[in-house]
């Protein structure tokens, strides 16, 4: 017979960004436990509040299924003895199997031949593999920031105060640390703060809707919107749609009840992504504008209440947020009273990085490296260029963005236009920092391109240069994020610049030494190579196609497509497989030769000589974009191989030989590396 499990845990409030992380992290933990103690069970549910994380399951069998599991043990020359006696290992291995040495058995491994114990296991009560499992599952949970508290060693989001585990109408008993489990669960902190006994987990929901709870957050997430929307149309506005906004709101609340608040007219007067940045960020309001999209002196905020109290929340979110906007004004007021230019010497008194200066000294880096891009692109605005890039960041020393640092690019450009520097200028502070996330909008101007470009290369340059690099999930530094943003810059213009350019040109920004350029400029190409990789692969290009065209040197992102549909297109030819098939053997006899010059005098045979002129033929056609005319290689190849010996005891004609397969197999490079693509 099967039956429901109930597990909850409740806390003190758990930040709401944790919450879904720590319920998928939960519910992947007993699935896996489940699995492994053959334990059937059927549909699964999640509820979840910042106080409680539950996992819901019906037609949990009151019994795991019997179970024969085999185990290897030592290898058999190990084992026994030379009078096949057993020794320690296999005396040992059968002990802690609970069974005798004449049960065990050998089989055949990969490795040899091992003992191996089977072992018949009759399936236990399930509510008894719950009681012993579940005190570990907990405890071995996996969860970011987490805390101990009191006396004791388990760590969670934080302290853990109740936990309800039940299979069916009976508790599952067990001690966590001090905590003992059992039938009891508790609603909203202040509208219904008594114990609640729970009879089965079937009525786990309705009790806590009683208690003043909506444990399902998907449900509270439709009580907010269908709250904002009927808000929406009583006062005849709108709110600014913000989805990652409604979905924090909804796990910062038990009771969701949106409630309609305003401020004074007077803070109209400061820039909208302040307005709004103060509301959404510090204060987790939703903002409001009217129908002509302008915005409201007006907001939501979402209670943890009851509507008979939407008064008293009123007052207090007002209240509230005019000490924030009254600060916010003050730093905009002061910081207006200066040019936005002299705001720069500042920068020199606030440090970049240990090791690599001010920011000051980043901003003359960039500004570098805009130098060198302007003179590659033939930018007719360079002057213009280059202010802007020593204004890019003179907001982040304004009292506004030391107090709201979300809002950097966009105050400088505010102040700006305020300073008069005009809109190219103003724009280019603004979208240097763009993209600022996957798939976000890229710079619109060109100064505000350029700009973003020499500032994410100078940081990935900057960073690698110390030794900081990514590794893993750990990315302190956004690198791969910037990466990632200069790749989708340069897909997206026509500019004449490959990343191997454009590193080198921080490196030398830099002072990095000769002897140590090379190897690091080829450590950040294969990082670029591998974010380009991960974004083609993303976009449906097969991997040996991604590879092979990334194998170009001194490839430009912006053909890095074309040359991949190329080659796509190369593949559909059914005389390909020859054509590989022929590249391939250039390239496998070519792995540890020195690049060397072709004495056409030295070509005697009439395969060689026809190899070198399809050569120059060939690659005077690729030069025009006919990729097609590789497929002419493919005879000359296999003659040349059929009828020459390559590695000839002549010096001189073997390394002429080898020197007319490397100019071969230079015009193939010069779409991409034929050795890594697959028939």
């Amino acid at each position: 017979m099967a039956k429901t499990f109930l597990l909850e845990i409740g806390s003190e409030e758990i930040p709401a960004r944790f919450v879904p992380r720590g319920l998928a992290i939960l519910k992947d933990a007993l699935v896996q436990f489940l699995n492994n103690a053959s334990v059937e069970y059927g549909p699964i549910s999640e509820y979840s509040t910042p106080r409680r994380l539950t996992i819901y399951i019906e037609n949990v069998s009151e019994m795991q299924k019997d179970r024969t599991t085999e185990t290897l043990g030592p290898p058999k020359k190990v084992a026994f003895d030379d009078k096949g006696n057993p020794t320690k290992a296999a005396i040992g291995f059968a002990k802690s199997m609970n069974i005798g040495v004449e049960k065990l058995r050998t089989v055949q491994t990969e490795r040899g031949e091992y003992l191996a114990a089977t072992v018949e296991e009759k399936g236990r009560a399930t509510k008894e593999v719950l009681g012993e499992g579940l005190p570990k599952l907990i405890s071995s949970l996996q969860l970011p920031k987490t805390m101990r508290w009191g006396d004791g060693s388990l760590r969670f989001f934080r302290p853990i105060r109740w936990i309800a585990a039940m299979l069916g109408g009976d508790v599952i008993p067990f001690d966590l640390d001090g905590i003992k489990s059992g039938g009891v669960t508790y609603s909203h902190r202040f509208l219904s703060p008594e114990a609640i006994r729970i009879k089965g987990p079937s009525e786990y929901l309705s009790l806590l809707s009683k208690g003043g709870v909506i444990a399902d957050h998907a449900e509270r997430k439709k009580v907010i919107s269908e709250g904002i929307k009927k808000i929406e149309s009583d006062n005849n506005l709108r709110v600014h749609e913000d989805e990652e906004l409604l979905d924090l709101v909804t796990f910062l609340v038990e009771h969701p009840t949106p409630v309609l608040g305003s401020f004074e007219d007077k803070y109209l007067e400061l820039p909208q992504e302040l307005l709004i940045t103060v509301m959404r960020t510090h204060q987790k309001y939703f903002s409001t504008e009217d129908m002509q999209g302008r915005i409201l002196p007006n907001y939501i905020v979402v209670s943890n209440t009851s509507p008979e109290n939407n008064e008293i929340v009123r007052k207090g979110a007002e209240r509230v947020l005019r000490a924030r906007l009254e600060d916010a004004r003050f730093y905009f007021i002061e910081d207006r009273e200066k040019p936005l230019w002299d705001y720069i010497e500042k920068l020199k008194k606030v440090t970049f990085q240990e090791k690599l200066g001010t920011i000051y000294d980043k901003v003359e880096r960039v500004k570098s490296l805009c130098s060198f891009i302007a003179d590659k692109l033939n930018f007719q605005q360079k002057e213009k260029l280059l202010r802007a890039a020593m204004l890019s960041k003179a907001d982040l020393v304004t009292g506004t963005v030391r107090e709201f640092p979300e809002l950097q690019g966009y105050m400088g450009m505010i102040y700006a236009l305020n300073s008069g520097e005009g809109n190219e200028i103003a724009d280019a502070i603004y979208e240097h920092y763009m993209p600022k996330s996957a798939g976000g909008a890229l710079p619109a101007g060109e100064m505000g391109t350029i700009i973003s470009l020499a500032d994410k290369i100078d940081n990935i340059a900057s960073f690698f240069h110390l030794g900081l690099i990514p590794s893993g999930s750990e990315d302190p530094y956004a690198l791969r994020r910037q990466a990632a943003g200069t790749i989708n810059i340069l897909q997206n213009k026509d500019y004449p610049l490959t990343i191997d350019m454009l590193v080198n040109s921080a490196l030398e920004n830099l002072s990095v030494s000769p002897e140590r350029k090379g190897a690091l400029s080829e450590q950040i190409l294969q990082f670029f190579s591998q974010r380009l990789e991960g974004i083609l692969s993303s976009q449906g290009y097969s991997y040996d196609l991604v590879n092979a065209a990334l194998a170009a040197k001194d490839l430009n992102i912006k053909d890095l497509k074309y040359r991949i549909e190329t080659l796509s297109e190369l593949k559909k030819d059914p005389a390909f497989p020859a054509l590989l098939m022929a590249a391939k053997r250039v390239c496998n006899i070519l792995a540890r030769v020195q690049p060397g010059e072709v004495n056409e005098t030295l070509l005697n045979e009439p395969s060689e000589k026809e190899l070198f002129n399809t050569a120059g033929r060939v690659g005077d056609k690729i030069a025009g974009q006919d990729f097609s005319s590789l497929f002419e290689f493919e005879k000359p190849i296999n003659s040349f191989f059929d009828s020459v010996l390559v590695m000839d005891k002549d010096e001189k004609i073997k390394n002429n030989r080898l020197a007319l397969l490397l100019s071969v197999r230079n015009v193939f490079d010069s779409l991409g590396d034929f050795s890594r693509l697959m028939e």
